[in-house]
């Protein structure tokens, strides 16, 4: 068996046992596969593993990687997490189905209009920055309501928030505010836990863990 797939099913044993032990029923959180700058060969083991959800950070590194692995594997859902910026929307519209970093309002728009456009039905976070950290992108934790009733009258498909905790402090708080961010304007979707902390991200309710290191192994570029 590939390490990839051996990788997968150790994260996925981690997450039943921890369900298990918090005793939250009919809860089953989706592993989305970070694949950014690892290649066809990379992924293929888990394609063929029948694995679903995949995550890139680059819209050309996605057009690139996965326009053909699409169509052969039909049910792949893939997910945009890095930044994304304006003039990458209409590229981004074609090959992601969900987007995990909605903003800003001039993004807002311009998903509208593209989604409009190519009648695509993409689901989308909004990020939130916890901590207003200058070098992460998101929006203030004080617009989220006003953020999401704008978007709501734009017709995109909100389904959740998505943060990035920062890296040198323990998660958990921030875990807990986005749950209560989330439940305010209720909705039910939440992207947050990573490779160092999927677990922790459970006790709070996370429904998308971005796992990338611990699936694939350390990047090499």
């Amino acid at each position: 068996m590939h390490h990839t797939q051996n990788n997968l099913i150790e994260i996925q044993d981690k997450i039943k046992s921890k369900i298990k032990k918090l005793q939250l029923f009919e809860y089953n959180p989706k592993i989305i596969a970070v694949s950014k700058t690892f290649q066809e060969q990379d992924i293929l083991p888990l394609l063929k593993f029948e694995h679903c959800d995949f995550g890139e950070n680059k819209v050309q590194e996605a057009i690139n990687k996965w326009t053909e692995l699409k169509k052969k594997y039909e049910k792949v859902k893939l997910h945009m997490l890095g930044k994304l910026q304006t003039n990458k929307v209409k590229f981004a519209v074609e090959i992601f189905d969900y987007i995990h970093s909605l903003d800003n309002l001039k993004l807002a728009n311009k998903l509208a209009n593209e989604i409009s456009k190519k009648e695509k039905k993409i689901k989308i976070f909004i990020q939130i920055n916890l901590e207003g950290e200058k070098q992460k992108s998101g929006i203030e934790p004080s617009e989220l309501e006003l953020f999401y009733k704008n978007c709501c009258q734009l017709k995109l498909n909100i389904i959740g928030t998505m943060c990035i905790p920062p890296e040198s402090k323990d998660p958990s708080p921030y875990f807990k505010k986005l749950l209560e961010l989330n439940q305010k304007i209720g909705l039910r979707e939440i992207s947050m836990g990573m490779t160092n902390d999927y677990l922790k991200a459970l006790e709070y309710k996370s429904t998308f863990l971005r796992i990338g290191t611990g699936i694939f192994g350390k990047r090499t570029n």
